[in-house]
């Protein structure tokens, strides 16, 4: 099922929701693209990204350890292989890598993917919450995404890349304050809506079932969703939240928003 377009338009411009697009898009392009042979793709993502072994030890890799990742048949478990060898980029700050890699990404599949469901459900995200408080909650929930796949996967030395698991915040947000909200879905080739509530519940229950061996970090989909909902029952739930979240517009029932936090 492909989410095309919600019906759930906005009252302000979602300017911090499009400012992430567009670091995403240059780093990628850019930072990303632009290596050279002499600082390979491969060598910018080890140097720059979040790696979970690094992350709990606050040590980098060592050349060994990089070699065991990357031989046939590698081994992606090699935390602490070499414990004497000086790490291959003695200049990366190990744990500071976790907000790099929410702006990195492993391929354009990957880059525009994120982008879209960004742009799809963050906009509506931003326009309760506001510019400044929903960069904050972005990047938190982006940081609580990647703490709950090292969480299951603490001795991996494979980096963790994408803003998924900050957009999976914001869609988690998003089912608490819209649940009924339509999302207008390419079902093979026939266009349906369907609640959002169920589109985000049906794409929730499938990261328990992506592989293994998929090298796609599930945990960090999930992390970063139930962060978000929380999140969003926090602000319903609390009276100062939601004086600062909710705009006047909103309290006063604008009718061009239909799907506000009680879910009409």
């Amino acid at each position: 099922m492909l989410p095309l377009k919600d019906d759930n338009p906005t009252l302000r411009t979602a300017w911090v929701t499009i400012a992430l697009i567009a670091v995403n898009i240059i780093v990628f392009v850019g930072f990303q693209g632009m290596a050279d042979p002499q600082n390979t793709e491969r060598d910018i993502t080890l140097e720059f990204a979040a790696i979970p072994c690094e992350v709990l030890t606050g040590e980098g890799l060592t050349a060994l350890e990089v070699n065991e990742l990357y031989r046939p048949n590698g081994n992606d478990t090699a935390c602490d292989l070499d414990t004497t060898g000086s790490p291959a980029f003695p200049n990366k700050h190990e744990r500071l890598a976790i907000v790099f890699s929410m702006f990195m990404h492993g391929g354009w599949m990957h880059l525009l993917g994120n982008i879209w469901f960004l742009w799809l459900f963050g906009n509506n995200v931003e326009d309760h919450l506001g510019h400044v408080r929903y960069l904050l909650f972005y990047l938190a929930g982006g940081v609580v995404a990647t703490v709950a796949h090292i969480a299951v996967q603490p001795d991996s030395i494979v980096p963790v890349v994408g803003a998924s698991g900050a957009v999976a915040a914001a869609m988690g947000a998003y089912l608490v304050w819209f649940p009924n909200a339509p999302i207008r879905t390419l079902v093979f080739i026939m266009l349906v809506r369907v609640k959002a509530k169920w589109w985000l519940a049906f794409w929730l229950i499938t990261q328990f079932f992506i592989g293994a061996d998929s090298q796609v970090a599930w945990m960090a989909h999930v992390g970063g969703f139930v962060f978000g909902a929380l999140a969003g029952l926090l602000v319903r739930r609390s009276p100062a939240a939601h004086r600062a979240a909710f705009t006047p517009e909103y309290r006063l029932g604008d009718p061009r928003h239909q799907w506000d936090s009680t879910g009409r």
